[in-house]
Order: structure tokens, then C-alpha cells, then sequence
């Protein structure tokens, strides 16, 4: 088990400076909700000084902590010296992090650089060129991942498509964007009068009970073992999964997030959305 100072605790119970900035002289987006952990980051700035600071955060309990103490770190600091600040910074602040969550202080930092970035009008730095044209800024999400939704998925609206894919559910301004995507889309399977944007046909009990199987060994372990983490399908009951959290999982103060954002929405978009998870 894992051992948290009661800075990081403080900052995950009760945490500060949540929330977003609708007029942000920058924003910065880093992670993603299909790999655990996201953050965006929203600086205002006055005369070259950061004079509020806000975040949005799906991750883990130190995840949140670090977001917490960034935002309380870079707020009253100059843009320059705030572009300073390191994720060993943020961790020194928490008084220490567990090695399995450094990255979380890492990614901290990284939002910040691109909200920095973005206050200047720079483009941040690109780790990887992204498979098609980048539609959802925030998110990552690509006219690709939108058009496969659409045939691979049976997505056929606007709110669908937000849930699916997160894209458009942190600033919106790419929301008309992906509507016009959809609609292209569809008017496509009209005229090919093409299945793929029919509703999914049922799975036989075997195949769902295969594709969960493949879900969660495939996709939601790795994430897990990331952090340290493991899980086990005990048993399925139709559309009803019954999982046990293993290694750091089983003791981790976010148990219940991860089981119901990550393990559950996981299986939902690649199963079925009456997917439910119970932890047994």
C-alpha cells in the first residue's frame, strides 16, 4: 500500500481551484481519459502576471492533489517564473509522491507548459503526429476517431458522440465541427445504404463474454499495471460485470472513480452501454 503525506490527502479531499476559466488567457491539455489520466489547465494572466489559475482532472487522487498544488503554486507568479516550475516542484510541495504517481506531477507541469504556450499564441510541443486531422483540441480527437464512431459504433448524434469520445465536453468550440462530421457521415451510409450506422446487432452471450475478456486484458489491465494496479473478472450476469481490483488498485482512495470512469466506460464503448460494473 501506497504511502500519501497529508498535503496530497488534503488536496485530494478537499481540493482547490477546480473548475474552468469560460475567458482563460491560456489553456493547456495534457493525457487522455482513454489512458487514466487527463488534465486541462486555465490560466488568466494580468501584465505578465498569473493572477488565477483553474483545472478540470479525470486521474487519480494524485493526479488531483498535483493539480491542486500547481494552480496554488503558479498563481501570483510572473508567466516566466511560473514556466520555471518543474514536476519535482510540485512534488516537493506535496511533500513527496508515491514513484508509481510521479507522472502525475509530470503531467502537471506539461499542461502548464501548454497553457503557457497557448497564452503566447505557440503551438505546444507534439510528442506524436495524430492519425487524421485533430477536430477536438482538448481531447485529441481526430476526424478519424469521429468517422469510426460513426460506422464502427452506430454514434449518431452529437451527445452520443461526446460521451463516446470526450470530444467537445471541455470548451465546445469544436462541437459544430464534429455535427457536420456526423451528418456527413450518415448521409454517406444513407446513400450506400450501409449497415455499419444500423444499431449493433446483439452479441450472442459467448461473444460479449469473449469481448469483455479482450477489453479488460487488453485495454483496462495494461492502464492499471501502469500504476501499479491489476484486475480480475470474476464473473459476468448478463450485462452485469463483476470485477475485484488487485495490487495498488484495491487500496487506492479512487477505487470507486476508476471502476466506474475508466473500467466501466471502457467496457461501455466497446460491449455495450447497459454495461454495469459491481466490485465484489
Amino acid at each position: 500500500m501506497w504511502e500519501y503525506t497529508e498535503k496530497v490527502k488534503e488536496l485530494y479531499t478537499n481540493p482547490i481551484n477546480v473548475g474552468k476559466i469560460e475567458d482563460a488567457d491560456g489553456v493547456g491539455h495534457v493525457g487522455s481519459v482513454v489512458c487514466g489520466d487527463a488534465l486541462t489547465l486555465y490560466i488568466k494572466v494580468d501584465k505578465g502576471i498569473i493572477t488565477d489559475a483553474k483545472f478540470e482532472t479525470f486521474g487519480c487522487g494524485s493526479a488531483i492533489a498535483s493539480s491542486s498544488a500547481l494552480t496554488e503554486m503558479i498563481k501570483g507568479k510572473t508567466v516566466e517564473e511560473a514556466e520555471r516550475i518543474t514536476n519535482r516542484d510540485i512534488v516537493d510541495y506535496l511533500g513527496g509522491l508515491p514513484d508509481q504517481k510521479i507522472h502525475c506531477s509530470v503531467m502537471g507541469s506539461e499542461a502548464l507548459t501548454n497553457a503557457i504556450a497557448d497564452y503566447r499564441g505557440e503551438k505546444p510541443p507534439i510528442e506524436d503526429e495524430p492519425h487524421g486531422e485533430i477536430i477536438c483540441q482538448c481531447m485529441k480527437v481526430t476526424d478519424v476517431d469521429i468517422r469510426n464512431a460513426v460506422h464502427q459504433h452506430g454514434i449518431r448524434n452529437i451527445d452520443d458522440m461526446m460521451e463516446f469520445t470526450k470530444a467537445g465536453t471541455v470548451c465546445g468550440t469544436c462541437v459544430p465541427k464534429i455535427e457536420d462530421i456526423i451528418e456527413e457521415e450518415l448521409g454517406r451510409c444513407s446513400i450506400k445504404q450501409d449497415s455499419c450506422c444500423d444499431e449493433h446487432a446483439p452479441m450472442t452471450n459467448i461473444q460479449k463474454m469473449r469481448k469483455i475478456e479482450e477489453v479488460i486484458n487488453g485495454v483496462i489491465r495494461p492502464g492499471l499495471k501502469r500504476d501499479g494496479g491489476d484486475i480480475e473478472l470474476v464473473d459476468i450476469n448478463g450485462d452485469e460485470v463483476m470485477v475485484r481490483l488487485r495490487g495498488a488498485c484495491s487500496s487506492c482512495m479512487t477505487a470507486s472513480m476508476t471502476l466506474e470512469h475508466f473500467v466501466q466506460e471502457e467496457l461501455r464503448k466497446a460491449v455495450s452501454r447497459d454495461i454495469k460494473i459491481r466490485h465484489v
